[in-house]
């Protein structure tokens, strides 16, 4: 299977190339479900269709030898398709994947790159696609890229632009919202060691994932996000059995959703009142960040990866525009906004009590206790 972010995309990119150079295996083709019938060298058939990254959950049960992602980079909760629709589909038939595309950040096609940055077989350029790279035998007649096409782009573009779109060189994006964060300064391995609160924030969703990210704070006012919950198809009451099992201290959910906050509520949950203004939220996580007071444990793929790619859009001439960020990977990012914002900015400043019900402070530890702690 080739898989392209739309199915609109993946008949563009290549339907109509596929058709042209396996004209002469073909034996049969569906235009509808973009589908090919290969002939194989030993009398067989193979069959080659196209799908999208949108439809990814209609993958599921599904088995293939050799899947194609392309564009990869601008694939929407990868981890969450990857993890859960697509790479169980290889494991039937031992199959294998070839991911496509260009560095648009450090965002999930970054993770996969570092995966394979040993290989010295893994990265290559524009320039492996021209001549000699290309291993033709002379320039002329060649069908690959001309080098001078290349080397006109280097002089056009800016050099992080030039460097992405063809030398597969990993950038920040432009326009990033959480400019400041910095792996090597925010992702850790380790775990608060003085715990004295435990936050969550909720993003709601159920065709998007829900987000929900638990947050401990210590004694010396650093948040530290220990796990997150990212799950699409999440009814409210799965997700309230998920919080009741982080045992929180304080709950801060999307305000957008007042039925499914009064449900939890309902069940016991210690529901705070959250702020709609975004660029304050945003500003006071730019503040938290740069003070280093935000701590991601390296389990999150999915809040790192939202914090290397939640950007603003690209500004327009003569336009002053509100600066609200591009409304995707930040499901992630509305709950730690909602969490973060609310909490530092709450009554006198001082600390509550550390949480004393618990044995060991987190789920899945010997001794720990699911009730929660008092409000």
């Amino acid at each position: 299977m080739y898989i392209a972010p739309t199915l609109n995309d993946a008949r563009r990119l290549m339907w109509d190339k596929l058709k042209r150079k396996l004209a002469p295996a073909i034996v049969k083709t569906n235009d509808t479900r973009l589908e090919l019938g290969i002939k194989t060298v030993d009398g067989g058939e193979s069959v080659i269709f196209l799908g999208s990254w949108e439809l990814v959950e209609n993958y599921r049960g599904d088995e293939f030898d050799f899947i194609v992602p392309d564009e990869t980079q601008d694939y929407r909760n990868f981890w969450v398709g990857w993890q859960e629709a697509l790479r169980p589909t290889l494991t039937p038939r031992r199959g294998s994947a070839l991911f496509m595309g260009t560095p648009k950040g450090f965002n999930h096609l970054y993770d996969l790159f570092q995966l394979e940055k040993t290989d010295p077989d893994f990265h290559f350029t524009s320039y492996h696609n021209a001549f000699p790279l290309c291993g033709c035998p002379s320039a002329e007649g060649c069908p690959h890229l001309p080098v001078e096409e290349i080397e006109a782009a280097r002089r056009q573009l800016t050099e992080d632009r030039f460097a992405q779109e063809y030398l597969a060189d990993f950038r920040k994006v432009q326009g990033l919202v959480y400019k400041d964060f910095d792996r090597a300064r925010h992702v850790t391995s380790e775990l608060p060691k003085n715990r004295v609160e435990r936050l969550l924030g909720v993003d709601f969703g159920f065709t998007n994932p829900t987000a929900v990210l638990t947050i401990d704070k210590d004694g010396e006012g650093v948040y530290w996000i220990t796990s997150e919950w990212y799950k699409p198809g999440k009814t409210n009451i799965e997700v309230v059995e998920y919080a009741k099992s982080q045992a929180p201290n304080a709950i801060y959910p999307d305000p957008a959703e007042p039925d499914r906050i009064e449900e939890m509520r309902r069940h016991g949950l210690n529901c705070r009142d959250v702020s709609k203004d975004i660029e304050a939220g945003i500003s006071k996580l730019q503040e938290l960040l740069r003070a280093g007071r935000i701590k991601v444990h390296s389990s999150c793929v999915n809040t790192i990866a939202e914090f290397e790619s939640y950007a603003y859009p690209e500004k327009k001439p003569d336009h002053n525009e509100p600066e609200l960020p591009i409304k995707e990977n930040d499901h992630a990012m509305d709950a730690l906004r909602y969490a973060l914002y609310m909490n530092s900015q709450a009554g006198s400043g001082v600390v509550p009590p550390p949480v004393t019900n618990l044995v060991q402070p987190y789920p899945g530890q010997p001794g720990f206790h699911a009730q929660r702690p008092a409000a």
